[in-house]
């Protein structure tokens, strides 16, 4: 079969262009002062917005022309659309980011599929820069429509990613796009600042003043503040708030909770009695991993903890120091990232193997030559990392060679956990139970950890 479709399209544009034997003419702007002409036989075979509007009894003729009306578009973003209808083509490169997205907008309403694919894809893959200064902005606009949720998606990541961009602009997101973020278990912020920011947002949304501390409202302010913040109350991890936040920050504001749910968490909060939080999501994902994901950071914070089961609050931050992937898998990289920051997390991914291994380090890496003896460290396996249940840990038995920390090594843990050269060792000496590491392994990649205490 042959085909000469770039011939037709190109036929097309120069209709377009020339306007010959049009017979449509159509409004554009908010004061109808541009004229664009056009085909109505092209308009209604490639648009059904445009099919209907022709299919209209009542729509305007004048000497033989149709007349349309177009309000709230410019005529250059609309003489794009109409291009695009004519031969399929359109140059973005001519258009500022801003005006970029008012066309996607634009495109939407007349249902044109391909142009909105691929207007998203120019964004996201041409102006990298703009989306990510404007991830917000953007949001606020496009957020609601599921037409353009591979835009929508990449702002989301680009805002969990630096959740400031958020934080920057709290008070001027509306109410639909904070359930979005507050919906995300990736959303990487503590749940005690997103609730600080809720409040503020909710103050910030009534019509008169309304004083920070809550003692101070008066019944119509409380109430107005119930009403603004009661759609978002079933988003908050209260359990993932520590015990102290939870008095001075949340119980203060216990008018506008509902009761059934203070009370329950304030009996958790007291007791760490599973039986009063009804609420089994995990905490929001806060660390930079490619190996785990937030349903490890319990398992680490219960062992850093040592607690066999931690329902509540997770009292450690998670930062990551060192990537081998990323920043070199030598042993210079690890010391250059790792030496003398304090308590620390390794994760090894096992080439070949669904295996995760590691060492949690409570003292500092460096290249003194020496060892460390302590009982806090501990060593672990995932024989499968997508199966908490497979989890191994044991503690050092407090042998004086806990802790290796030697400048041509790299995470040293005894003997039972170390690398050389690039090459994982574990030779079941006296410092840790064997728990199943292989003698010898590669890994596909392995991180290091700074563990905070909140």
């Amino acid at each position: 079969m042959f085909e000469n479709s770039q011939d037709v399209a190109n036929d097309y544009e120069r209709l377009f262009e020339t306007e010959e034997g049009y017979d449509v003419i159509i409004y554009a702007s908010e004061d109808g002062s541009r004229e664009i002409h056009a085909h109505s036989f092209v308009l209604r075979t490639r648009s059904k917005y445009f099919r209907t509007e022709f299919s209209n009894e009542s729509l305007v003729r004048r000497d033989e022309r149709f007349i349309l009306n177009i309000p709230n578009i410019s005529p250059q973003l609309l003489i794009k659309i109409i291009r695009f209808i004519y031969c399929g083509k359109t140059n973005l490169e001519e258009l500022q980011e801003s005006d970029i997205l008012r066309l996607l907008i634009a495109v939407e309403r007349f249902n044109i599929q391909p142009l909105i694919k691929s207007i998203q894809k120019y964004l996201i893959e041409n102006k990298n820069n703009y989306v990510q200064q404007n991830s917000i902005e953007i949001l606020k606009k496009i957020h609601q429509n599921n037409a353009f949720i591979v835009l929508r998606n990449v702002c989301i990541k680009k805002i969990c990613e630096d959740p400031q961009i958020l934080l920057s602009k709290f008070n001027s997101l509306n109410a639909s796009l904070l359930e979005l973020l507050f919906n995300r278990d990736d959303l990487p912020l503590d749940e005690i600042v997103i609730w600080d920011n809720l409040i503020g947002w909710c103050r910030a949304q009534q019509h008169s003043r309304i004083p920070q501390d809550p003692t101070k409202w008066n019944n119509d302010e409380i109430t107005n503040m119930e009403r603004t913040i009661h759609r978002f109350v079933p988003l908050i991890r209260f359990c993932h708030i520590s015990p102290e936040n939870f008095a001075i920050k949340v119980y203060p504001f216990k008018e506008i909770i509902p009761n059934d749910l203070i009370n329950d968490m304030v009996k958790f909060h007291m007791t760490q009695n599973q039986q009063f939080n009804k609420d089994g999501r995990p905490p929001r994902c806060s660390i930079d991993s490619l190996i785990i994901d937030q349903n490890h950071i319990a398992v680490f914070a219960n062992w850093i903890y040592r607690k066999n089961k931690f329902y509540g609050y997770i009292p450690y931050k998670f930062n990551l120091l060192y990537r081998a992937s990323r920043d070199g898998n030598t042993t210079e990289s690890f010391h250059k990232k790792c030496d003398n920051k304090g308590a620390t997390l390794v994760i090894v991914k096992i080439a070949n193997s669904k295996q995760i291994v590691g060492g949690y380090n409570p003292l500092s890496w460096d290249n003194s030559s020496g060892w460390k003896s302590n009982y806090d460290s501990f060593i672990f396996s995932f024989t499968d990392r997508n199966d908490l249940r497979s989890a191994k840990v044991c503690y050092s038995h407090g042998d004086a060679k806990s802790i290796g920390c030697h400048s041509d090594k790299g995470p040293t843990f005894g003997w039972n956990l170390n690398v050389y050269k690039g090459t994982w060792y574990n030779d079941q000496t006296n410092s840790y139970t064997n728990i199943g590491i292989p003698g010898k392994f590669d890994a596909d990649d392995y991180e290091v950890f700074k563990v905070i205490k909140r």
